[in-house]
């Protein structure tokens, strides 16, 4: 259904400079998605216009040098580096006789090929849907004919094209009901995570930043690590203790990327909710790039789309290694720690990285004397089993817990007949 490119196929990659001058790292990192979808590039042509042309977004003259180039290159597909409107796909593909996949295609393709969960997929595939709904006209002539008249179908009949469409809609509806299930279920199981909750961290960051990497090092976990756009997709959830023995929860997220499919942002709850909902984002960066400015300002951008632009940030400044830098700690206009520069892969700075999340969640983590009556057992072992517990001592009336837990969360325990809390 998708016209994905398949693995090995020959690919011409083309992209414009619009309004500007070409910069090499916008092709470099089309180039890179290419390569993760499995393409092989044969062949690059560039150009700059003003404006896109409304028949082939390239221009007449440009789309003839694509038709002749993916002729002598002998290439399967044909991938452009910018959103293309239905007319102007179809007009590029009538004209060189290859399929075309412009940027949103491309990059939903590479999604599909990273998702691994059951919700993951079916987000995927809800994207894909959308994004090829106004995509079924291909000029195609079994798309123009008439259903035949048979018993109960005589009279004006169904195109094929209409029926495409209305079997579309439906597939839609039924992975909308889906992922509202999945979501529903998700919520439940989040809310009886939070009812005794532990601060939580989300890595978030430009694509190929090194999260994962980082993730791996403070964690342990062997989270798939490579070097390629879109490495990690579905969210990877697990406990950190951090110095002074508080515990947190990390979740490591998809990468964000320049001009990310609207639909895509849209879709992937999964794994944005964790950055959503976290106490503290660690917005990884990678301090070698050039363009590292321009990526902070991508990602913040996206955040600001999920409703995460308000959730508090440390910077962290990741590869020092390839700049020859030692690991530190820079501070804000206030004296609290804002930045850390590490090697996530050469493990170096970690410890200052450590150290300053358990600084700034120390706002929001309190010490608090908690006394539970001998009936509320099953929250103890809740408070046990989120890992905030700091020491206890029994008597006759109940439990004596001193605990490590966000202020909010107070009225939680609050509410529970026969608790009492007060400052450690």
């Amino acid at each position: 259904m998708f016209e994905r490119p398949r693995s090995g196929e020959r690919a011409v990659l083309v992209r414009l400079a619009l309004g500007g001058p070409a910069d090499p790292e916008d092709l470099n990192e089309f180039t890179q998605l290419a390569l993760s979808a499995g393409a092989v590039p044969v062949a690059t042509i560039t150009g700059r216009r003003d404006r896109p042309d409304s028949k082939y977004f390239v221009g007449s003259g440009k789309a003839e040098e694509i038709r002749l180039q993916a002729e002598a290159a002998e290439a399967d597909v044909i991938l452009v580096d910018h959103p293309l409107s239905p007319s102007q796909e179809r007009n590029l593909e009538k004209l060189t006789g290859k399929r075309v996949l412009d940027r949103n295609g491309l990059i939903l393709d590479i999604f599909a090929q990273r998702a691994a969960s059951h919700e993951g997929k079916l987000e995927v595939e809800l994207a894909q849907l959308k994004h090829i709904a106004s995509r079924l006209v291909r000029g195609w002539t079994h798309l123009e004919r008439q259903r035949g008249g048979g018993i109960g179908l005589r009279g004006p009949g169904e195109t094929q094209l209409e029926t495409d469409r209305r079997l579309l809609g439906q597939r839609v509806k039924v992975l909308g009901k889906r992922l509202e299930k999945i979501k529903q279920q998700r919520e439940t199981g989040r809310s009886a995570r939070v009812a005794i909750p532990i601060p939580s961290l989300a890595l978030v960051g430009y694509t190929n930043a090194g999260k994962s990497t980082l993730f791996r090092a403070l964690t342990g976990e062997q989270a798939y690590v490579a070097d390629q756009l879109f490495a990690t997709l579905d969210p990877t959830v697990r406990r950190l203790a951090l110095p002074g023995g508080t515990q947190v929860v990390v979740a490591d997220t998809v990468g964000f990327i320049r001009d990310l499919p609207h639909e895509l942002v849209a879709a992937f709850q999964s794994t944005l909710t964790e950055a959503r909902e976290a106490n503290v984002l660690l917005h990884v960066i990678d301090a070698s790039d050039p363009r590292r400015e321009e990526h902070i300002d991508e990602v913040n951008r996206v955040l600001a789309q999920i409703g995460a632009d308000a959730i508090p940030q440390i910077r962290v400044y990741n590869k020092i290694d390839r700049l020859e830098l030692q690991p530190r700690v820079e501070q804000d206009a206030e004296g609290n720690p804002d930045a850390v520069w590490i090697s996530a892969g050469e493990g170096q700075g970690l410890d200052l990285l450590q150290q300053t999340i358990a600084e700034r969640l120390s706002c929001a983590v309190r010490r608090l004397r908690l006394r539970l009556p001998l009936t509320a057992g099953a929250a103890r072992a809740k408070l046990y089993g989120s890992g905030v517990v700091v020491s206890e001592r029994r008597s006759e009336e109940g439990f004596d817990l001193t605990v490590d837990l966000p202020p909010a969360e107070q009225a939680v325990l609050e509410r529970l007949a026969g608790a009492r809390i007060e400052a450690a």
